[in-house]
This record gives structure tokens, C-alpha cells and sequence, in this order.
């Protein structure tokens, strides 16, 4: 019995040295949380602060709190698009903002379309005479797009810019299952459907090619224009058409090369760049002595600004629902579209007293069907409750993301939206070879051609093969026939622009997928034109989950504050990228090969993604972790 007591005073010494822990690790987050950003509200006359220390996106993925806490790595940093065009319109506007500052030493990306949304907000800024300044110690693409705007874009001496274009290369499996025998099971209709090719082919199809050069030259042309408009004398041609010529006429200084290339205008280091922009602003009132990080000019950060700034309440609401990332079963989500989630917010916020119309916006490349369908079931109940509906397609609406645009009384899309990817796939993978190698054979008895399938060991019948392709087949129909309702087409005529293949926005207006060009404040404004609205104000209502207290204050601790954290030099941000590339592609590998059901999803809008979201290593137990383990990964 003195034992057992002994060892019983030993655990509750440990729970108490346990919970001890616990309470000062959340009262010094607590602590940190509050003093490492400005009270919300406190506006400091001078310069609005843009840090963007990760991507830019449609939709924030929830943070995971329990992750930093335990220091397991915090995903990286996420500024919806929408928050950072706001805050520079109410910039342009305001008298105690002198300038802007975008801070893209280490900035990932983002996709086309929303950097594009934030360029022409700062054309806005600039109109309004206010100087915008950018600092990096190297641009790429996305950051060139963004400091192509600006007043004055600075570049570190030993950094430097290098525009490479959209693309590159994606991979194929089928090599690595016939290297194991994993037998890929593959159901398709569509022959643009392109999406199962990489564990059916060692290469991209013709008409897989063919359909990936017609978004990417797209994509690319709009950069070009776009870049040509904000910067005349820029020489993105010559960077692009011989860089190795390019960069030896300036001696190999790549941070020269670029400012003869016309995408930098000034070349100095970061005290340099903090001189400059103090004699526009002034010095900072908040800066914390002792503190060698913090900006010296007058300052305030975007979570400051948009806290000061609270968003309109006032007249009509017009509600807005997100449709981001991949399209899944269940509750997934923000930055994933669950489907149980949005139906869910659907629902509950379904009021035509509330609401005068809906906007969807969407920014997907599809997934699962079922999901797809259950999202574009709660849209039919808002618009079988006479409430207009509106669809506003950012960077991707393709495949399951085309499909639940199909409710829309009209679509909008962007030049360089990727949509359309009509089609339907499946991968179901089996291991009879595999098992076979290593002596393991079956055997059983049955009642029916059906009875023990789909055998994962021991293979599948051709009754069962036949049986999921028909369903893949039936899936496609539906698609075909809901596409058509919508669109006023018959299931033939839109096949001919089906077959999973995918359009530029420009493209889908001329072959009817499409109604009208333009972002979402022309969405926006044509859903209260619908919902008669008339002269009247009205209000975007974003229908979406609302924040955990526990875990805003973790995300306001682990977001950048204003504090120039080291950056990325060229070489620094090409391997933070390969990094994010690559978790990216296991992640997306790893998602496919464990998605039930048919899917819905768009492998082109996959490639040259600079701002992947899928940043988590393969789930435990995956098939592809298994693979891994047997390839000698780890």
C-alpha cells in the first residue's frame, strides 16, 4: 500500500506539473497575442503596411491551434484577396494613409486572377497620389505582377527578379505502380479528361497537351498585357525570350539585369528602403525600443487597418457563399469545400426576408460528385425560394466546381478563369500482383459474380469493372443534362464542349458556359440588380464559419505583425517553393488515390499553381504512404 501511494502521489505531482504547464504556456500566449500587434483600431498616420509573408487565396484555411502550440509547424501564412483589395481602396481614400507599403520578401504567391484584383487596387492608390512602394530580395512571377504597380518597386543588390511563365511539369505514376504491380483501376468519360492520366500514362495525351497549352497561353497573355499596361518600358519579352543573353548583359548581376528589364526601379538594401519610405511617412510612434525589427517609418498592418475599418453593414444584404479549394465529402473546410459544411451554412442561412440574392463564389477545381451535387442542391433551395442567384468564378471553376455554378441565373468569370473540365473520373487501385510476388495467392467461393467484390487482393471481376464504369458513364449524363438545363443546350450540344475539357474565361463566354466578364463586384452588383434592389444601398454578407476565439488568438500570434522577419533571397525562395511544390504534389497524389465515390476534378488546374494548398504529408496508412515506405522514401 506505501508503494501504490507513493506512485499514486507521483501521477498527480505529474498532472499537476502537467497542467501548470499548460496554463502558463496559454497565459504567455495570451500575453504575446496582445503585444505583438497594435489594439485593433490604433491607426498610425503614415504607411499602410502590407507584410505578405506566405500566398494569397480566396478563402483562409482554418488554423490548427494545437499545431503551434506543440510546435509542429504552422501552415503557411493566408491573405484572402478580397481583405487585401479592400484595404487598399479605403487607403486610396484616407487621409492618415501617406503611402503603401507591399513587403514581398517572403512572399509565395498566388493565382493570376487575384493578384490581378489587387494590382488594380493599387492603381487606385496611386491615382489617389499616394506613393506605392514594394521591397523583395527577389520577385517572381507573382511577385512581378504585384510590384509591376507600384510607384516604386525596390530590389535587394544581391537579389533580383526572374519571370519564368506559367507551367511545368506534372507527375506520372504509372511507372512507380508498375514498378509494385498496383493494379490502377481507371473509369472515365471525357477525352480531355485528363485527370486519371497520370496512372494510366507515362506522359500527357495529345489532347491533354493540347488543352493545357490553350489555358496556359491564355494565362500568360493576360500576364504579358498586364505587365505591358502597368510598366510600358518594361522588357519582359527579353527576360523571358533568352535569359541566359538577358542576364549576362548585366554582367551576371541578376539584381541589375532587373532593373534594366524595367521591373525594379530602385536597387538598395532594407535600411535603404526604410530611409526612403520614412521621409514620406514619417518616424514610428510605436516602434518598441530595444526592438531592432520593427519598421522605423510610421505604420499600420493590414489586421490593424481592416480592425479599424469594419465592413458595411448598411442596406440590403446581398449574401455571398465560398466555394474553395478541393471539393470534398463531409465538413472540410475553410480553405476546403466540404460539402456537408456548405450545405449546412446554406441552410441555416437561408432567409428571403434577409436576403435579397446570392452570389457563389467559386475558386475550385472540382472533386467529389457527390458533394458537388449536394452544395448545388442547397443553391436550388435558395433560388426555389425566389431569391435570385448569381455566380462569380475566380481562378478556378472547373469540373465539380462548373458544377455547382449550374444553379446561376448568370455566371460571371474572369479572361483567365480556368472552368469548364466537363467530365467524370474514378480510381479504384487493387493488389493481386503485388501480393502474388510475394507468394500470397486467393482463393474463396462465391454465390453470385458479385459475392467478395471489389477484391482489393485479389482483383476484380469484369461484372464489377463494367458496373463502375456504367456508373462513371450515368455520372457524365447527369452532368451533361444539368449542364444543359442550365445553360439552355441540349446533352449534345454541350458535349461538344464537355468531354472534360477546359476554357479560359474568355473562351467559355464564346461557347455559352459563360454569361459575362468580370470579377465580383460586377457579380455583386447585377445579383441586387436582380433582387431589385433599385437605387438603394446594399452590403456583400458573407455567409461563412465564424472563428473560434482560441483559435484567432493562436493565428494572431503565429501571422506576421509587421516585424521584417528574415527573407528570402533568389536561391532561399526558389527552395521554399520546391518545398511547398512538393508537399503540394504528395498531398494531391495522396488525395486522389483515397477519394471515394466518382469525382469531379480538374488535373490542369493543378499545374504551374504557384499557391498550392495542400501543404500536409500523406495521411497514415495511405496507399501512398505505404508506396512510399516501399520505395525507400522517407
Amino acid at each position: 500500500m506505501r508503494f501504490a501511494r507513493k506512485v499514486w502521489k507521483l501521477l498527480v505531482g505529474v498532472k499537476d506539473a502537467l497542467a501548470l504547464v499548460f496554463l502558463l504556456m496559454f497565459f504567455g500566449l495570451v500575453y504575446a497575442a496582445l503585444s505583438a500587434r497594435p489594439a485593433p483600431g490604433r491607426v498610425e498616420d503614415g504607411a499602410l503596411l502590407l507584410d505578405l509573408d506566405g500566398t494569397v487565396v480566396e478563402e483562409r484555411s482554418r488554423t490548427d491551434p494545437f499545431s503551434v502550440l506543440m510546435d509542429q509547424g504552422a501552415s503557411v501564412h493566408e491573405f484572402q484577396a478580397r481583405d487585401l483589395e479592400r484595404a487598399l481602396r479605403l487607403a486610396a481614400g484616407d487621409t492618415r494613409i501617406k503611402a503603401v507599403v507591399l513587403d514581398l520578401s517572403r512572399f509565395l504567391g498566388g493565382r493570376y486572377v487575384h493578384l490581378s484584383g489587387i494590382g488594380k487596387a493599387i492603381d487606385e492608390v496611386r491615382k489617389a497620389g499616394k506613393p506605392v512602394l514594394t521591397f523583395a530580395y527577389a520577385y517572381t512571377d507573382d511577385g512581378a505582377q504585384l510590384a509591376a504597380h507600384a510607384s516604386e518597386a525596390w530590389v535587394d543588390p544581391m537579389g533580383g527578379a526572374l519571370v519564368t511563365g506559367p507551367g511545368g511539369n506534372y507527375q506520372f505514376y504509372k511507372g512507380l505502380f508498375d514498378r509494385f504491380k498496383v493494379n490502377a483501376h481507371v473509369y472515365r468519360v471525357g477525352t480531355y479528361k485528363s485527370a486519371v492520366e497520370p496512372y494510366m500514362r507515362a506522359d500527357f495525351s495529345p489532347e491533354a497537351r493540347e488543352d493545357l497549352k490553350l489555358v496556359l497561353d491564355a494565362q500568360w497573355n493576360a500576364y504579358r498585357a498586364e505587365i505591358a499596361k502597368a510598366r510600358p518600358g518594361a522588357q519582359l519579352d527579353r527576360m523571358t525570350s533568352d535569359p541566359v543573353a538577358w542576364l549576362r548583359a548585366s554582367g551576371g548581376n541578376l539584381a541589375q539585369a532587373t532593373k534594366a528589364a524595367g521591373l525594379a526601379d530602385r536597387i538598395g538594401d532594407r535600411s535603404e528602403f526604410d530611409k526612403q519610405v520614412t521621409q514620406i511617412t514619417g518616424e514610428s510612434l510605436q516602434a518598441r525600443p530595444g526592438d531592432p525589427d520593427a519598421p522605423p517609418f510610421a505604420h499600420t498592418t493590414l489586421a490593424t487597418w481592416l480592425a479599424a475599418n469594419p465592413t458595411s453593414a448598411e442596406g440590403a444584404a446581398i449574401g455571398v457563399v465560398t466555394i474553395a479549394g478541393e471539393i470534398v465529402d463531409g465538413d472540410a473546410g475553410p480553405g476546403t469545400a466540404g460539402g456537408d459544411r456548405i450545405a449546412g451554412l446554406l441552410d441555416e442561412a437561408l432567409d428571403k426576408d434577409k436576403y435579397k440574392a446570392l452570389v457563389v463564389r467559386i475558386d475550385s477545381p472540382g472533386g467529389s460528385v457527390m458533394a458537388s451535387e449536394r452544395i448545388r442542391r442547397a443553391i436550388l433551395r435558395w433560388k426555389d425560394a425566389k431569391i435570385p442567384v448569381v455566380v462569380s468564378m475566380g481562378p478556378l471553376a472547373a469540373s465539380g466546381g462548373y458544377w455547382v455554378s449550374t444553379p446561376a441565373a448568370r455566371v460571371f468569370a474572369e479572361p483567365a478563369t480556368v472552368t469548364g473540365s466537363i467530365g467524370v473520373f474514378g480510381v479504384v487501385t487493387s493488389f493481386e500482383k503485388t501480393l502474388a510476388d510475394f507468394g500470397v495467392t486467393s482463393d474463396g467461393v462465391g454465390t453470385t459474380p458479385l459475392s467478395g467484390q471489389p477484391d482489393l487482393f485479389a482483383g476484380f471481376s469484369p461484372e464489377v469493372d463494367a458496373m463502375l464504369q456504367g456508373t462513371v458513364e450515368n455520372s457524365y449524363r447527369q452532368f451533361l443534362d444539368i449542364v444543359g438545363k442550365a445553360r439552355g443546350k441540349t446533352a449534345q450540344q454541350v458535349d461538344a464542349v464537355a468531354q472534360g475539357r477546359v476554357w479560359p474565361g474568355s473562351n467559355a463566354r464564346d461557347n455559352g458556359l459563360v454569361d459575362e466578364l468580370g470579377g465580383l463586384d460586377a457579380a455583386l452588383a447585377y445579383a441586387a440588380k436582380l433582387g431589385k434592389v433599385g437605387n438603394g444601398k446594399w452590403h456583400a454578407a458573407y455567409i461563412e464559419d465564424v472563428p473560434d476565439t482560441f483559435s484567432t488568438l493562436v493565428e494572431g500570434l503565429s501571422s506576421g505583425s509587421g516585424e521584417q522577419a528574415t527573407g528570402y533571397d533568389f536561391m532561399g525562395l526558389v527552395a521554399a517553393r520546391q518545398q511547398h511544390q512538393a508537399r503540394s504534389a504528395v498531398a494531391r497524389l495522396d488525395g486522389l488515390l483515397g477519394a471515394r465515390g466518382v469525382q469531379a476534378y480538374c488535373l490542369e488546374c493543378a499545374i504551374g499553381a504557384e499557391a498550392a494548398r495542400e501543404d500536409k504529408p500523406p495521411r497514415q496508412g495511405s496507399m501512398l504512404a505505404t508506396l512510399a515506405r516501399l520505395a525507400g522514401w522517407r
